[in-house]
C-alpha cells in the first residue's frame, strides 16, 4: 500500500542511465529552462508518455463510440493546457516533444512574460511565493498554466516586487529583448 508520508515516484528514470547523447540533451534542456535537475525532465517525459499511449489506444479502437468520446476529452484537456491547437487529431498528439511540457510550466512562462531576468529567477520567484495566478500565490514551478491563466500571472500582491522600483525586478522591455535575442542566436546557429 505505501506510507501516505511519502508520495509515489511521479516519474520514470531512464533505462540506459549513461547514455552520452541523452544526458547532452538534457543538460541543454535543464540548462534552456532553468531546471533544478533532470528528475523534472523525467517528469515531463513521463507525463508526455502515459498521453502518448492514451492517444494511440484511442487510434486502435477508432471507430467506437466511447472511444471517440474519450479523444474528444483527450484533445480538450491539452489543448486547455495549451499544447495543442483548437482543431488538432490523435497524430498531433503523437507529434509532442518534451519542449512542448516543458514551455507550459510557470516557471517558463514567468520568465517569457517578463517578470523575471532568468529562468532561475523565475524558478526562485515561484517558491519564494511572489508569483501569484489570478491573485491565487503560487509556489510550484512545474505547474501546467492552461491558456485562459496566462494573462493573470502577477506579482503576488504580498510580495514586495509589486514595486516597480524594486531593485530585483527586471525591466520588462530588456527581458523581451533578451529572449528574443537568445531565440534570434538559437536560429543562427541552426542555420549553420
Amino acid at each position: 500500500m505505501g506510507d501516505p508520508k511519502f508520495s509515489r515516484k511521479k516519474y520514470e528514470t531512464p533505462s540506459h542511465p549513461w547514455e552520452k547523447a541523452r544526458i547532452d540533451r538534457e543538460d541543454e534542456l535543464v540548462q534552456k529552462y532553468g531546471l533544478k535537475n533532470k528528475r523534472e525532465i523525467w517528469r515531463a517525459e513521463t507525463f508526455l508518455r502515459r498521453i502518448r499511449g492514451q492517444a494511440r489506444k484511442l487510434l486502435a479502437l477508432a471507430g467506437m463510440e466511447q472511444a471517440e468520446k474519450e479523444k474528444e476529452r483527450l484533445i480538450k484537456r491539452l489543448n486547455r493546457l495549451g499544447m495543442l491547437p483548437e482543431n488538432a487529431i490523435l497524430d498531433d498528439i503523437l507529434a509532442l516533444t518534451v519542449e512542448d511540457v516543458l514551455a507550459r510550466r510557470l516557471q517558463t512562462i514567468v520568465y517569457l512574460r517578463g517578470l523575471a531576468s532568468t529562468p532561475r529567477q523565475a524558478r526562485q520567484f515561484i517558491v519564494h511565493r511572489h508569483i501569484a495566478i489570478n491573485g491565487k500565490i503560487v509556489d510550484v514551478p512545474s505547474y501546467l498554466v492552461r491558456k485562459d491563466e496566462e494573462n493573470y500571472i502577477t506579482y503576488s500582491y504580498s510580495s514586495p516586487l509589486q514595486d516597480e522600483m524594486h531593485p530585483m525586478r527586471p525591466k520588462a522591455e530588456e527581458v523581451v529583448k533578451a529572449v528574443e535575442a537568445g531565440e534570434e542566436k538559437k536560429e543562427e546557429v541552426e542555420v549553420k
